[in-house]
């Protein structure tokens, strides 16, 4: 259980995660979405609200990213159907791939070594 009167944004974050959950905030004064997670609202200093994300986005926008020694990856901003923007990349398709616009839906992405799993995406209608 996690216990959200004792643990910081990021670790209620890191174990929603965990669980294969992509968590956000709202500002209860505004009803705004707030991402990445904080104590308070920026902006009003309200109280904010744990809320689980569809997964459901859309590409904003996506850069592809050539290696020298290995295949290039993206990097893309994601807004989510609840109105937050996240960085994140597409995987399952070629760099070059991802379009502006694209749907895609979340999978979450096995951290490597200690490192938590993360949200990473694919394109909606693809297997989870």
């Amino acid at each position: 259980m996690i216990d959200l009167k004792t643990q910081s944004p990021n670790a209620i974050y890191t174990e929603h995660c965990k669980r294969g959950e992509l968590v956000y905030q709202v500002d209860l004064d505004t009803g705004r979405a707030v991402f990445y997670p904080r104590v308070i609202a920026p902006g009003t200093g309200a109280a904010l609200e744990w809320r689980v994300s569809s997964g459901l986005g859309t590409v904003y926008a996506t850069t592809a990213v050539a290696n020298r020694n290995a295949p290039s990856h993206n990097v893309a901003l994601i807004d989510l159907d609840e109105g937050f923007r996240m960085m994140s990349r597409v995987e399952d398709v070629p760099a070059e791939a991802v379009a502006i616009g694209m749907r895609v839906q979340l999978r979450m992405a096995p951290g490597e070594g200690d490192q938590p799993p993360y949200p990473a995406f694919i394109p909606a209608g693809a297997s989870a």
